[in-house]
C-alpha cells in the first residue's frame, strides 16, 4: 500500500518521515519534486503543493503535472491536508474538517482550463465521471476515527474551492454559505476532480486557521491566522501518522464511464 499525501500553506516538508529521498518526476505536464518515505510504517509520497519557501502561489499551482507525478509514482490512494477558513461559524477556527462534497463549479485549472484528463477530442480513456459524493468513503471514515483518537472533534461538511490568490469579500462568502459550504482554500478543488478521473480512492481533510470574512463579528489580527497555519503541521502529522496504518485498498468513488 502506497499512500500519497499533499500538504498545503505552512507544511512544505512532512515531519517524521523516516527514509526521506527527493525525486524530480518529469511528466508530459511538467516537473514535480516528491518525497518518497515511510510514515508510521507506511509507504508514502509526498507533495507540497506550493513548493519550497511558498514558491507557487495558488493561482501558479501545476494540479495536472503534481498528479500526474503520484500517479506514475504508484500510489494507491491520495490523502490531502489543507489549511481553510469557515464559512459555517459553528466550525471554529482550530478544527479539523473531514470533507464529504465539494463546491467547485467553475472546474477550472489556474490558467482557465477546464479542470479535466480528457483534453482532447477522442482522445483514448476519454469519459465522464459519475458519482454521488466525490471522495473515497474508506478513506473518509478512517480520518474520521483518526481525528477522534488525536483528542479532537472532526466537523464533516462541504469543502469550497475559491481562485485566490486574494482572501474572499464578505459578499462572496455569504453566497457561498447559501450553497451550504463549510469552509474554502484556493487549491484543493482540481486535485479531487483529477483524482477521480484517475480512479484513486481520495479523501480531503481541512485545518480550519480562521472565519472568512464575515462569518464572525469579531475579526482576528492576521498573525492569529499565520499562528495556526504553523500548528497546522504538526496537527496534521499527528493525524495522518494515525491514519496510515488503518487505510487499506478501496474503491474509488463512482465510476469513470470511458469511451474508446
Amino acid at each position: 500500500m502506497k499512500v500519497g499525501i499533499i500538504s498545503g500553506s505552512g507544511t512544505y516538508e512532512w515531519p517524521l518521515m523516516e527514509g526521506r529521498v527527493k525525486e524530480t518526476r518529469r511528466t508530459e505536464h511538467g516537473e514535480v519534486t516528491l518525497t518518497m518515505g515511510r510514515v508510521a510504517e507506511v509507504e508514502v509520497v509526498h507533495l507540497s503543493r506550493h513548493g519550497p519557501d511558498h514558491r507557487c502561489l495558488s493561482n501558479h499551482v501545476d494540479h495536472r503535472a503534481n498528479m500526474a507525478a503520484l500517479l506514475d509514482a504508484g500510489i494507491d490512494c491520495l490523502v490531502s491536508t489543507t489549511v481553510c477558513g469557515a464559512v459555517d461559524a459553528s466550525v471554529a477556527p482550530g478544527s479539523l474538517v473531514v470533507f464529504d462534497d465539494l463546491y467547485f463549479p467553475s472546474n477550472r485549472l489556474p490558467d482557465g482550463s477546464i479542470c479535466t484528463w480528457h483534453a482532447q477530442p477522442g482522445q483514448v480513456g476519454r469519459g465522464h465521471w459519475i458519482f454521488d459524493r466525490p471522495f473515497s468513503g474508506e478513506t473518509r471514515s478512517a480520518l474520521l476515527e483518526a481525528v477522534e483518537d488525536i483528542g479532537m472533534i472532526p466537523a464533516v461538511g462541504c469543502y469550497g474551492h475559491v481562485d485566490g490568490p486574494r482572501f474572499n469579500t464578505r459578499a462572496e462568502i455569504a453566497a457561498l454559505a447559501s450553497f451550504g459550504v463549510t469552509a474554502v482554500s484556493q487549491t484543493a478543488g482540481p486535485e479531487v476532480v483529477l483524482a477521480g478521473e484517475a480512479g484513486i480512492p481520495m479523501a480531503l481533510v481541512g485545518y480550519v486557521t480562521d472565519f472568512a470574512n464575515g462569518v464572525s463579528d469579531l475579526a482576528e489580527p492576521v498573525e492569529a491566522l499565520l499562528e495556526r497555519m504553523r500548528a497546522s503541521t504538526g496537527i496534521f502529522s499527528a493525524l495522518i501518522g494515525v491514519v496510515l496504518p488503518r487505510l487499506g485498498r478501496s474503491e474509488p468513488p463512482g465510476i469513470v464511464h470511458r469511451f474508446g
